[in-house]
């Protein structure tokens, strides 16, 4: 498993141009976890790389990077709004061949996910947003139950009833396995500090089934078949 974090900030002043890249990778050891934090300027059209590279506990490690991330979040009236944009690995579950990718974008006060995913049985799948960056547990129970800062029931997005800021819904399966997600939403952010709106620290699941929509508290959707965490850093 692993997250890609990536953001840009442009210079506009006619004198200087400058772009700042940081990607930021992060993998499971069995020690804690590994990132390999890049940073990559282009001054000019100089390209220049420098790569920081922290092992340990996940905590720790995931300060580190958060140290070096905000040293180049800083924003001005000179710079471009950020874009922040994270890869996940969708990892099979529940005995499953289903697996994919899932990017997550964040520009504009919005956040879009587009996620392909393999391996899946034909016909209508749920996806939701689970509370739990864990994907340990063979079944993916460890990221616990839906996402649902708000408190309130489930259902489908945006009904008047009530819904789930993790209820992002159904999508179908071709006759390949193949699905693709689209989704779009200012409900979400990628690291922001509104508890409400936070995805990081979250996981995403596909389920077996299909959501009903309507049953409590998750919409029977069956196994959770493929499980990707968005640790948070």
């Amino acid at each position: 498993m692993f997250s890609l974090l990536l953001f840009a900030c442009q210079q506009n002043k006619k004198e200087k141009s400058e772009e700042i890249k940081v990607e930021v990778k992060m993998d499971a050891t069995e020690s804690g976890t590994k990132a390999t934090v890049t940073i990559i300027t282009d001054k000019n059209g100089k390209i220049s790389e420098e790569i920081q590279i922290f092992e340990g506990a996940q905590d720790e490690v995931t300060e580190k990077v958060k140290t070096v991330t905000q040293k180049y979040e800083q924003t001005d009236a000179t710079k471009k709004e950020k874009v922040k944009k994270i890869k996940l690995g969708l990892d099979p579950k529940s005995n499953s061949e289903t697996e994919g990718e899932v990017t997550l974008t964040e520009s504009n006060g919005k956040v879009k996910l587009e996620a392909h995913i393999n391996g899946l049985t034909p016909g209508p799948h749920a996806i939701h947003l689970h509370e739990k960056a864990d994907c340990s547990s063979e079944d993916g129970k460890s990221t616990g139950g839906h996402w649902n800062p708000t408190f309130e029931n489930h259902g489908s997005w945006g009904a008047e009833s009530g819904f789930h800021r993790g209820d992002i819904g159904n999508f179908e399966a071709d006759a390949s396995g193949h699905g693709m997600v689209k989704f779009e939403t200012d409900l979400w952010c990628l690291g922001c500090a509104d508890e409400t709106k936070n995805i990081m620290g979250k996981a995403i699941i596909v389920h077996q089934g299909e959501d009903d929509l309507t049953s409590q508290p998750s919409g029977a959707a069956g196994a959770r078949i493929s499980c990707a965490a968005l640790i948070p850093f």
